[in-house]
């Protein structure tokens, strides 16, 4: 069976709050591990968030 070309990533706030998104990926076009800047509803502001498995 192949495996997919897209994984279901955790995106966890560098602002220690404990908030995190869930997006996809796609492996093949993306290698290094993904960051964004986001928001962060319990900070109150738009912080960098980088990506964590999900368990």
């Amino acid at each position: 069976m192949a495996k997919p070309a897209t994984l279901k990533v955790r995106l966890v706030s560098t602002a220690d709050t404990g908030y995190f998104y869930v997006t996809k990926k796609n492996t093949k076009n993306m290698t290094e591990k993904m960051t964004m800047r986001k928001y962060d509803p319990v900070a109150r502001r738009h912080v960098e968030f980088k990506e964590a498995k999900i368990k």
